[in-house]
């Protein structure tokens, strides 16, 4: 998949129409590591390979990606922890053919110390389809391990590293435990598409804007898909479908769920863009209650915690002000606006694609 996890958010507002197929891997965790297909060393010394005795992160990103530009300073602060026994490569793939090798380095050297380690562009799409389509990783930022060993040790998003490294390091990482989990979470997710495949039928039609579809056979299915496994409930599909049709059935039940997702939401499993594309889709078109507008404010408070070095946080917190007014809240709107005009003024953030 070479979308970004935010927009395949979005696209599941979309009905789906090709089954998916979970197809197997030709490349996993206790595999030996492929080779390094580097075309250009954007910073830091190159290398030549992985040698033995030591372990390295190889992360791969895109300039385009807000969730890998988010997740750059972690990785230099872990890069600067481990100096000594860890070397930590950023790869740039799925780069869009227009952007050119300038404007790459330019983004780099623009990251400055939220970017510090060694970052290079990979050789005619060889680290894209030998390391990230064999090993059928869904999206970007997405970070291999490798062992002292030259093998794959862990392969999943950067901001699990911290539970990772130790283990390797030490020796003591569960190469058995690792691979079960990881086939379980392909399995959810092959699961949480077919799921979208199902549940499109269901759906209003996109061009017909009170057109609500069947949104209590909706719950319905996603029930009992629940039931047979209970870790889909926040699979993004079916997370956004069960939102949608809780809009169009009982209002309270969507607080409640929604509440549930922002809890449930992390950088793994980013569900923000469920809760607040759902009330901005239909403000116009139900009485959303002002329970959703504050769920919809504090959601994307949220967001600026985690992702305030890649957003508009000046324009995030003028739509909390808006969204506060509608719940009745005019202090915390009056709170938001201040917060906006002081992010305004310190805002020296790199540019936002």
């Amino acid at each position: 998949m070479r979308l970004n996890f935010h927009l395949v958010l979005l696209f599941s507002f979309i009905a789906i129409t090709i089954h998916a197929q979970e197809t197997p891997v030709s490349l996993n965790i206790g595999d030996p590591a492929p080779p390094l297909r580097i075309h250009e060393w954007l910073k830091g010394a190159p290398i030549d390979g992985f040698k033995k005795g030591h372990v390295y992160v190889v992360e791969f990103w895109a300039t385009w990606c807000r969730a890998c530009r988010a997740a750059m300073p972690h990785l230099s602060a872990l890069a600067a922890e481990y100096k000594d026994s860890v070397t930590f490569i950023g790869v740039d793939i799925y780069e869009r053919k227009t952007t050119p090798r300038d404007k790459i380095k330019a983004f780099v050297d623009s990251m400055g110390n939220r970017m510090n380690y060694r970052v290079a562009t990979e050789e005619t799409y060889l680290m894209e389809s030998g390391w990230f389509d064999a090993s059928g990783a869904e999206g970007i930022p997405n970070t291999f391990v490798i062992n002292a060993a030259r093998k794959l040790a862990w392969i999943g998003h950067p901001h699990e590293l911290p539970k990772v490294l130790p283990k390797v390091l030490n020796n003591t990482w569960d190469f058995k435990e690792a691979l079960a989990k990881r086939k379980f979470e392909r399995h959810l997710e092959y699961l949480d598409v077919e799921a979208a495949y199902d549940l499109a039928p269901f759906r209003g039609d996109p061009l017909k804007p009170n057109d609500p579809g069947k949104p209590d056979s909706a719950l319905l299915m996603i029930d009992e898909m629940v039931k047979k496994e209970p870790g889909l409930k926040f699979m993004p599909f079916i997370a956004a479908n069960t939102f949608n049709a809780l809009l169009n059935t009982n209002m309270t039940k969507a607080c409640e769920f929604g509440k549930e997702m922002l809890r449930a939401s992390s950088f793994e499993n980013p569900l923000y863009y469920i809760i607040t594309a759902n009330i901005k889709s239909y403000a116009s078109k139900l009485n959303l209650p002002a329970e959703m507008y504050r769920l919809g404010a504090e959601t994307y408070q949220t967001e600026i915690g985690l992702y305030s070095d890649v957003m508009d946080v000046p324009g995030t917190y003028r739509k909390i002000a808006a969204w506060y007014r509608l719940a009745g809240d005019n202090l915390k709107a009056v709170e938001a606006e201040q917060k906006a005009v002081e992010a305004l003024k310190k805002d020296t953030s790199i540019s936002r694609g």
